[in-house]
Formats: C-alpha cells, structure tokens, sequence
C-alpha cells in the first residue's frame, strides 16, 4: 500500500475513481432514496417519520467512519511523515463533519415524532455532539497549524497538533457505539449487526443502497479535495521556486 502513498501515482488513480465514485454514489443514493421516500412501506410504529432513517443512519456510520479515516491517516502522518496522509485527514474532516451535523439535524427532526422533543441528553446524541466539536477542534487546530507554515503545504513534522487531537478523539468512537448498551437511553439499540437485521426486507434494501451510495460519495468528495490540495501545494512550491530564481 505505501506505493500509493506517491503524490504522482495517486494523482493517476483519483483522476479515474473521484468521477466513478462520485456519478455511481449519486446514482445509487438517487434509488435508495427513490424506494425508501417513496416506495417502502411505513413503521408500524413510527408511521411516515420512520423514513428520515435513509438519510440519518448513512450519515451517522459515516460521521463516525469519517473520523475513523481522520485519526488513522493522522497516525500514518506522525509515524511516517508523508505529507499525503496528513491532506487526506484535512480533505476527511469537513467532509465528515458535514455528515455530523446532518445526523443531528435529521436525529433531532426523528426525535420529535418519536420521543416529543427534538434534543435530550441521551448518550448516543450527547456523544455525536461531542464528534462534531472534535471535529470542528480539528479543522481549527489544523487551520492555524496552516498558517504557522506547518500544514499539509509545509513540513508535515511540524503539523503535529491536530494529529494528535484527532488520535485523542477516537475515544468517544466506541463511546457512540456502545452507548446504546452501556446506559439507559432513549435512543434505540442496533437494528443491523454483523449477524442479524431486525429491519424489514422492504426498509434494509434501500437502507442498505442509501449506506452505500452516500459511502461512494462521500469517497469521490475526499478525493477530490485531496486532488485540490495537491495542485495548491505544487503551484505554492512553483511560486517558491520561480520567487528565489528571480530574487
């Protein structure tokens, strides 16, 4: 794998896979969600409001799993100092805070339906709160480390903060997903595991399809970003280059 850590060979390969990835995520998210609005039945509990799960629970694996690839990435780029590693934790973590945001907004619109309010204190929402400001701490730690002249343009030793904020941060990971087991709380346990589904055939299809294409999407988007910061630090060290020999 550390042959595609190379700036230039990744570049060849996120050129092919950031449209692939991207047209197949909509195409796919487009029919998931087409049969899930429109197609599936209703819960026999939840009614219509049951439906607003083919956007929160896609958003929630990946503002988890967003975070997952922030901290492993930022661990590759304090042990082996690629730079690339360290664009890809920066190009994962407004992406996966978007999606952060988004389960809690679409949580708190499911919430009102099924437990009459739209925010409790429960352990799995407090916990998702938390994601967000670990987040949102890493953006801005990682932003000021830019300006230091120690970010993903610079020497990737320097930009050790948000690294480190971001392997702290995995903590609160099995905190969001055990939470649900650990206390009491409002929100429902897991209804896919590794084993079993509780989820009926008609709702999992498109559940399943929404994870998928949201996934794909979510992949073409950090590529693309990590596409963009790639041409800003080659045109930043052009202008380096082209500022001494004119000097």
């Amino acid at each position: 794998m550390h042959r595609f850590a190379n700036p230039a060979r990744f570049l060849r390969i996120a050129r092919v896979l950031t449209p692939l990835l991207t047209l197949v995520g909509v195409a796919v998210t487009a029919v998931g969600l087409w049969i899930g609005l429109f197609a599936s039945p209703p819960d026999y509990q939840q009614g219509e409001s049951v439906r607003i799960m083919y956007v929160h629970v896609p958003a929630a694996w990946l503002a988890s799993g967003g975070y997952f690839g922030v901290a492993l990435a930022s661990a590759v780029s304090l042990v082996w100092r690629h730079p690339l590693a360290s664009i890809a934790a920066r190009a994962i973590a407004p992406v996966g805070a978007l999606f952060t945001a988004i389960c809690l907004v679409t949580g708190s619109l499911w919430g009102k339906p099924t437990w009459g309010t739209y925010w409790v204190w429960d352990a799995r929402l407090t916990s998702m709160l938390v994601l967000l400001f670990l987040y949102l701490g890493y953006l801005a730690l990682a932003n000021a480390e830019d300006e230091r002249g120690g970010g993903s343009g610079g020497d990737p030793g320097q930009a050790k903060g948000a690294a480190i904020l971001a392997l702290v941060g995995v903590v609160n990971l099995p905190i969001i997903k055990f939470s649900v087991e650990w206390w009491h709380t409002l929100h429902q346990g897991p209804s896919i595991t590794l084993t079993k589904s509780t989820i009926d055939p008609a709702m999992l299809l498109p559940l399943l399809l929404s994870l998928g294409g949201f996934t794909l999407i979510f992949g073409g988007v950090v590529l693309m970003r990590m596409r963009a910061a790639l041409a800003r630090t080659r045109s930043a060290a052009r202008g380096r280059r082209l500022a001494e020999a004119y000097a």
